[in-house]
């Protein structure tokens, strides 16, 4: 039966990668005629709203305590607000790419975070091993000449960085949803995020006097749906059952999809060492996914 929940546990996090993978190509088309906070506000929103209407039709309740709503902003901030806004920012200047590679990182800062601070989950040699694996086949797929771009839009790829930083918190904070239907913590931060994110972007933007293209707005319901709904729902629910840690794999599982999206959809290139690199990604993510054997 274990078996059986860590196979499905596995599809999804293939699945929650190549979402999220697409999304940096995704972003990247959205924002040549968007303005990056009017792109996330309205990200956020749509994909709020059809996980609210997911919940209705299920019959689910909404939370009732402040407290829980108080962690949904909290959520919404680690998960949305911020590091969505700061990728978009940064997707002007960074090819989709390098922002895939550079957000793979967040497993590494998960797992600093659970070590040294919130210690709540085990760490162990085996996850530091699948850590240090990830990282190397990243380094692998997307090869030094992939990089050529480091540094020249430094506070972009910083910004990217920060973001990172942010999906390791959130990875953590969403622990404390356990006991909840997956969609309501989904679906809770993100309007929350969608609340802070509209008037921040109609007073910036003026949304009313942009003319987005045909491409950036397929991209922006792209975006919304099946990147951000339907992914949010698959990560809470990965949390609960993965851990923090084997959840935030999926960050080394879509280096090689988020790239090949890029390579398909931008003209971007991919490194010769690719097929080496998704080797030791596969064998990083299953030393962070698989639950320790119980002692007879």
């Amino acid at each position: 039966m274990r078996r059986t929940a860590l196979t499905t546990d596995l599809a999804l996090l293939l699945l929650l990668s190549t979402l999220w993978g697409a999304s940096y190509t995704f972003i990247r088309i959205g924002v040549e005629t968007i303005p990056p906070l009017t792109l996330i506000a309205t990200r956020t929103l749509i994909a709020g709203l059809l996980l609210a209407a997911i919940i209705r039709s299920r019959g689910l309740a909404w939370p009732r305590e402040r407290a829980t709503w108080r962690r949904f902003v909290i959520q919404a901030g680690l998960n949305s607000v911020v590091p969505f806004t700061l990728i978009a920012w940064a997707e002007r200047s960074v090819e989709a790419g390098l922002a895939t590679i550079l957000n793979a990182t967040s497993p590494i800062f998960t797992f600093m975070l659970t070590a040294l601070v919130t210690r709540h989950e085990p760490v162990t040699l085996r996850k530091l091993g699948g850590v240090a694996a990830g990282l190397a086949g990243t380094g692998l797929i997307v090869g030094v000449g992939a990089l050529h771009g480091f540094g020249h839009e430094l506070w972009a790829q910083l910004a990217i960085v920060a973001a990172t930083i942010c999906y390791a918190g959130a990875a953590i904070m969403g622990k404390s949803f356990k006991g909840l239907d997956p969609m309501l913590p989904a679906a809770g931060s993100l309007l929350s995020g969608a609340v802070i994110l509209i008037p921040l972007a109609l007073i910036v933007d003026h949304p009313w006097t942009l003319t987005p293209s045909l491409r950036s707005v397929l991209a922006l319901l792209a975006l919304a749906t099946v990147s951000t709904a339907a992914a949010m729902v698959i990560y809470f629910r990965l949390v609960q059952t993965l851990g923090s840690i084997g959840a935030t794999a999926q960050s080394y599982l879509r280096v090689p999809i988020g790239v090949a999206i890029a390579v398909v959809g931008l003209g971007e290139r991919l490194a010769p060492t690719a097929w080496i690199g998704l080797g030791c990604v596969v064998i990083g993510v299953i030393a962070m996914t698989l639950p320790a054997r119980k002692m007879a």
